[in-house]
């Protein structure tokens, strides 16, 4: 039994990371900093708010996949806390804080796409 329910954690692991990777090369391929920050410097227009907010947008749910995943790690680790993993600091502790930052950094992903969003919504009246 345990060992079917490794076997289905490990291949939800391997699912989500496929999944984040594909999103992920999609978004942060297609714009490296130095262009993004050009277009934020650029952008007068409804189309290029609307650019903006869906980079954003595809940033924050490769956020939110990296913070599910380090949840579900978290809560693996989280079960075995005798002998090593009981010293601090414990493996669980370190995903515990990969999953708060990437929580924390798809919520500043949401705030920047609600704000291009806005302004796309402003400059088209």
């Amino acid at each position: 039994m345990i060992r079917k329910v490794q076997i289905v954690a490990a291949a939800a692991t391997i699912l989500l990371t496929t999944g984040m990777l594909c999103a992920q090369t999609l978004t942060t391929a297609a714009i490296g900093h130095a262009e993004l920050q050009q277009m934020i410097r650029n952008a007068h227009a409804a189309q290029q708010y609307e650019a903006l907010a869906s980079y954003y947008r595809g940033r924050q749910r490769s956020f939110e996949q990296q913070a599910q995943s380090e949840k579900l790690e978290w809560e693996r680790r989280s079960q075995n806390v005798t002998g090593p993993a009981a010293k601090n600091p414990r493996p669980a502790d370190s995903s515990r804080n990969r999953y708060e930052y990437f929580a924390y950094e798809a919520q500043q992903m949401n705030q920047q796409a609600t704000y291009y969003e806005s302004l796309s919504s402003g400059s088209k009246q």
